[in-house]
């Protein structure tokens, strides 16, 4: 072997590959993800057990949304300086320790499991650090499709969807916690072990409070922050509120409705890295554009609860893609748009901004059933939502347009 190959191997060795990093930040997402949904399969349960109201139940499944959304903020900052070799299992290890106390002690009063669901927020907040950390791997024009990669790890929340009833069946309560605390440990271990920071990344030195204050500053901060908050809210808000939704709605059982779930959340994981990949051939606002009216269509097709077969159904795996999409095409955008030593606090910002648009949605869900024993009015809300963001994103085109047209008439 000449020097120049060994010296090639040893720098392999040492920096990684990209597609051996993509694979352990996709995996980390999900294992994070899976403890951060770990309530949402059992909220039915646990609303029979203690004689929740359905708000309280919305609020239960909600809490953790809220903390991982908000959580992002910091925590991609905090990658954009500390890279995710060092993130990845700080997040993991501290998660291990909501996700034993649900298990264990904190699943019997609606206090204890508030309580536990807002620590466990913190697996949310993975999502902020695969982003800057895959970014950094990959040359601009495969990023939106690495990055869509990545975002296929919130099938997280598909695994939780499938496993967790049924551990608690074939066990105990504290079976699903025990398991996915065990595979948090492991993935910690191994990302320790195995990630390595991108060689060359960006490494910003300012202060976190001013880093944070020139993010908010970008435009592509809040014209991303918005179009993620319906497309990714809106994810997470069915991914949440579904099971109970079609238990209601259709009377299915709690097995019935999480599996349909599940399928839901399947396809919106698969769709994620099509709308990346989508978006590195043709702008991503166009696919942004196409998703949106989707989901639009599918919400109004909705509201009027057509029969699960074959009208609703459809309407549900339709959004469902969309929504999937339309994710994958926000952070391509974020990906071509946001300065590379950026990545991290915008993902964050914009990351928090999903999470936050799914935060919601249950919460109006369940308080307009409350009221009126009806969730037509929730899903006309959601097509509104949804025709202002593709309002949002075709305005946005136009104005860049125009003053494209005006530099190349100087």
């Amino acid at each position: 072997m000449s020097t120049s190959s060994a010296r090639a191997g040893r720098d392999q060795a040492t920096t990684g590959s990209p597609g051996l990093m993509l694979t352990l930040a996709t995996i980390g997402f999900a294992v994070n993800f899976w403890a951060w949904a770990l309530l949402s399969p059992l909220a039915i349960r646990f609303t029979a057990a203690l004689e929740l109201t359905s708000f309280q139940q919305a609020l239960l499944v909600a809490v953790p949304v809220v903390v991982g959304s908000v959580g992002r903020i910091p925590v991609g900052a905090l990658t954009d300086r500390f890279g995710g070799r060092l993130m990845f299992p700080l997040v993991s290890l501290t998660t291990i320790v909501p996700v034993l106390y649900l298990g264990l002690l904190g699943h019997d009063s609606l206090t204890a499991l508030l309580i536990g669901g807002f620590f466990l927020g913190i697996g949310g907040t993975a999502f902020a650090i695969g982003v800057p950390f895959v970014n950094a791997w990959f040359p601009p024009h495969r990023r939106g499709f690495a990055v869509g990669v990545f975002g296929a790890g919130m099938g997280g929340t598909a695994i939780s969807a499938l496993t967790t009833v049924k551990l608690v069946d074939a066990g105990s309560t504290a079976t699903p916690f025990l398991l996915t605390a065990a595979m948090l440990a492991v993935y910690a271990i191994a990302a320790w072990l195995l990630m390595r920071d991108a060689p060359n990344r960006p490494v910003p030195t300012a202060p976190l409070a001013q880093r944070l204050a020139a993010t908010l500053r970008l435009k592509i901060t809040w014209q991303a922050s918005a179009l993620y908050a319906v497309v990714f809210g809106g994810y997470v808000a069915f991914s949440v509120y579904l099971p109970a939704y079609l238990k209601t709605a259709y009377g299915l059982t709690q097995a019935d409705a999480a599996n349909r779930m599940a399928g839901f959340v399947l396809l919106a994981v698969i769709m994620r890295p099509v709308g990346g990949w989508i978006s590195d051939k043709i702008a991503p606002s166009r696919v942004l554009a196409a998703s949106l009216s989707v989901v639009i269509a599918g919400a109004i097709v909705q509201s009027f609860t057509p029969g699960l077969a074959p009208v609703g159904t459809i309407a549900f795996l339709a959004m469902a893609a969309a929504l999937g999409a339309g994710s994958g095409a926000t952070f391509a955008l974020v990906a071509q748009v946001a300065p590379a030593n950026q990545v991290g606090s915008v993902t964050g910002v914009v990351g928090a901004a999903g999470g936050l648009g799914g935060f919601v949605p249950p919460l109006v869900m369940g308080s307009i059933y409350g009221q009126f024993e009806s969730y037509a009015l929730g899903l006309a809300l959601l097509a509104v939502v949804a025709l202002a963001a593709l309002l949002l994103d075709v305005l946005s085109v136009a104005r860049n347009n125009a003053r494209e047209g005006k530099a190349a008439h100087v």
